[in-house]
């Protein structure tokens, strides 16, 4: 498990893809879960290591105290440079498992919005990073599948435009950094990273060249 950072009451962690996000638990149980990543999603994720702690990680992300980044290869180019995905979500009618933006929606619905600029365009992709201001499940694939630009690979959110560039066998999300002020007397900002893991860099690497070889 590879440790970002590590104080007496925080734990960031860089989670690998293919993991539930309380599998840091088995190696340090005593760690306390404060958010979620996808399974399939890598990058920084936050573990308390006090109930003091805990409490005060779950209120900055319930208040939108927390900054979070993303970095994501979606489908297609990305007519404007940067924006705002500003639509709703609900769980779908056809599907429980899964969440929309768009169509019909069952339960309730909730506001949710993800600003985003365009980092590097390919012939048939575009890498972004994505900042979410709220936090519901799945936001950031089904904001970019709703405006027609699916994050690559992702099997429930792209529908016909399902594709894995360069052997990829997961959703090409990583969960780049986060941001906000510590607790207790020292009430310092902190930001934490993570890289990009070898598989993502990888398809980086090989759009790249595809395109510079007149392939894509």
């Amino acid at each position: 498990m590879e440790v970002i950072y590590e104080d007496n009451d925080i734990s960031a962690v860089n989670k690998p893809a293919g993991v539930n996000f309380d599998w840091a638990l088995k190696e340090k149980p005593d760690l306390l879960v404060v958010h979620r990543l996808d399974k399939d999603t890598s990058g920084v994720i936050l573990f308390a290591k006090n109930e003091k702690a805990q409490a005060y990680l779950r209120d900055l992300f319930k208040t939108r105290r927390i900054a979070k980044s993303y970095l994501a290869l979606v489908v297609g180019v990305m007519k404007h440079e940067s924006g705002k995905i500003e639509l709703s979500i609900g769980r779908s009618k056809k599907t429980p498992l899964k969440r929309v933006a768009i169509g019909e929606k069952r339960g309730t619905i909730r506001e949710a919005v993800t600003e985003y600029r365009v980092l590097k365009k390919f012939a048939d992709f575009s890498l972004v990073e994505a900042f979410p201001k709220t936090g519901r499940t799945h936001q950031i694939r089904w904001h970019f599948s709703a405006i027609g630009h699916p994050i690559v690979c992702d099997r429930l959110y792209s529908g016909r435009r399902y594709i894995c560039p360069a052997g990829l066998s997961r959703q090409f999300l990583h969960a780049s950094s986060i941001e906000f002020l510590q607790g207790g007397s020292s009430g310092g900002k902190i930001r934490l990273e993570a890289d990009m893991p070898q598989d993502l860099e990888r398809v980086l690497q090989e759009i790249s060249k595809s395109d510079k070889n007149g392939k894509s």
